[in-house]
């Protein structure tokens, strides 16, 4: 039984929705830290307010188009959680990031998808409407395709793939031969064609990651710095001051009786010192406990 092109294109639609769900999920890490730490650590936004515009594009796209609602479900999705994420990064980032962030989303989101939709929708006829924003959409999408091209550039030059998570360019490539194939069987290349260029610099990452990975690298966090910790080093310095101290009196002071008994008065002074430190320290350390 011969499977239809309709229903072909609903499966692989289908998956792609289900990929792209997860890479809309990949930021929620980076989003997590920022909000741990109550600060944008400076991240920029810019990333975040174009996912936000490439999902308005495409939700109006198909709804124009009337047959793609795979691309409607997904870009749904895409267009809330951007905005989840914009919203949590305004939040936490400085005051001159959140000017920065305003602008952005003004220029490209608002005045930016509200001049292609009066273009569209008011000035060119209802028969090529689907055309001209099926163009837009796509050279919009060959251009974000591109911006790996700098990832790459930046992974040739210093021979090393820290900067590109092998995870998120399998996904990313795997998303695009989705969205391939649901595009060319509903015989649609402005959905198609850019995801042929997305295909290509996915596995051109990929390869990029295996050549110059560096096995046993980690990112590691630096350490907690804990209350006791820092009373043990205090105790510390102290004990090394001091034995630094009486060295120093010993060479110094003439070791005659009288000088030796001052000696001796001075480090019976200090022990008590020590001693009167360690006391506090722990009396410290369990009224807090």
């Amino acid at each position: 039984m011969a499977i239809s092109q309709a229903v072909l294109a609903t499966v692989f639609g289908i998956l792609g929705n289900i990929i792209s769900f997860f890479v809309c999920l990949a930021p929620i890490p980076t989003f997590v830290r920022i909000y741990k730490r109550k600060s944008s650590e400076g991240y920029q936004s810019i990333p975040y307010v174009i996912s936000l515009f490439s999902a308005m594009l495409w939700m109006y796209y198909a709804m124009i188009k009337k047959d793609a609602m795979m691309l409607i479900t997904i870009n749904s999705f895409a267009f809330v959680i951007q905005i989840v994420y914009i919203s949590l990064y305004f939040f936490y980032a400085p005051k001159k990031e959140k000017t920065l962030t305003v602008k952005f989303v003004l220029f490209v989101d608002v005045f930016g998808f509200g001049a292609i939709f009066v273009l569209t929708y008011f000035l060119i006829h209802a028969n090529k409407r689907v055309h001209v924003l099926g163009y837009i959409c796509m050279v919009f999408a060959l251009s974000v395709f591109l911006a790996p091209l700098g990832i790459i550039r930046k992974v040739i030059k210093t021979k090393s793939a820290e900067f590109m998570p092998f995870g998120l360019s399998f996904f990313l490539t795997l998303s695009a031969v989705m969205w391939f194939f649901y595009g060319l069987l509903l015989k649609d290349m402005n959905i198609a064609l850019p995801n042929v260029l997305g295909f290509i610099f996915g596995v051109l990452q990929m390869i990029l990651f295996l050549i110059y990975k560096k096995p046993g690298t980690k990112v590691l966090e630096p350490p907690g710095i804990k209350l006791q910790d820092i009373s043990e080093h205090v105790v510390d310095v102290v004990r090394l001051s001091t034995m630094v101290c009486n060295s120093q009196m010993r060479t110094l002071v003439p070791q005659d009786s009288a000088d030796m008994e001052a000696t001796i008065d001075i480090d019976e002074k200090i022990k008590g010192d020590i001693e009167k430190i360690k006391d506090d320290n722990e009396a410290f350390l369990i009224s807090k406990n």
